[in-house]
């Protein structure tokens, strides 16, 4: 069966996983994925030994889905993550210049109308507040006021060109946050249930390997087989002494 179809045969339980239980994977999820499998493999050559022991056989025969769920639900998130970085990127290299425009705009106008104060409190108003929302309500605004009111504008050279500009990266940069605001809500989405999946993985590979710990406490070999040799590489890395520094270019020190 793909990894597509295991996912759409798991969906339902995986979301049944209570949010408040969902913890984030402790070891790199691809790499838990293949210890899952490597889990299954020799729980499969061991059934006989561990179903006597007490482990019921559809935790061994349910691994496969579980793990082909769960590496579905990691591509689904990094694709998800990946478009959300792409839009975030894409918003850190155009805004500056959305902001600038609108700025400029601002300083153009409450020149061109500093004599007219309606329209001077009118751009007044427009400038008063922040944020990525507003400043793209102020782009549309003001391309909307000098529309309006072009004579003094006009007047002292203003680009009336800078007009459609606004009102054209106004719309831009709505649809580009909005983008950015959905990838967001969205990759969050898909890290949740790649949580969950990794989760739903995790409960049959630690029942497995309880057992087979049980089962094989006397086999060292065997009782290998029933761990995870990522962590215990890292334990490994951690326990081992640091080799001291050379002092053979420190004077003083023979």
């Amino acid at each position: 069966m793909s990894n597509k179809k295991d996912y759409e045969e798991k969906i339902g339980i995986i979301r049944t996983i209570p949010d408040e239980e969902v913890k984030s994977p402790y070891i790199p999820v691809d790499i838990f994925i293949q210890e899952g499998e490597a889990a299954y493999y020799w729980a499969n050559k061991d059934r006989v030994e561990l179903s006597r022991a007490g482990l019921d056989e559809e935790i061994i025969d349910d691994v496969p889905k579980r793990a082909g769920a769960c590496r579905e639900a990691q591509s689904r998130w990094n694709r998800m993550f990946n478009q959300q970085k792409d839009a975030e990127m894409e918003w850190k290299l155009k805004s500056p210049v959305a902001y600038d425009l609108r700025n400029n705009l601002l300083h153009d106008f409450r020149f061109a109308y500093r004599k007219d104060s309606y329209l001077s409190s009118r751009v007044s108003a427009i400038g008063e507040d922040a944020g990525h929302s507003d400043m793209i309500q102020d782009l549309n605004d003001l391309s909307v006021l000098g529309k309006a009111n072009p004579e003094p504008l006009k007047a002292i050279g203003f680009d009336m060109s800078l007009l459609d500009e606004a009102a054209r990266i106004s719309d831009e940069m709505a649809n580009l946050l909005t983008k950015v605001n959905g990838e967001r809500k969205s990759s969050n989405t898909a890290r949740i249930i790649r949580d969950k999946a990794y989760m739903h993985l995790k409960e049959a590979v630690d029942e497995i390997r309880e057992y087979g710990k049980y089962v094989f406490w006397r086999d060292e070999e065997r009782l290998q087989k029933y761990s995870s040799e990522y962590t215990r590489k890292i334990n490994q890395r951690r326990s081992k002494p640091e080799e001291p520094e050379s002092t053979e270019d420190v004077p003083g020190i023979s």
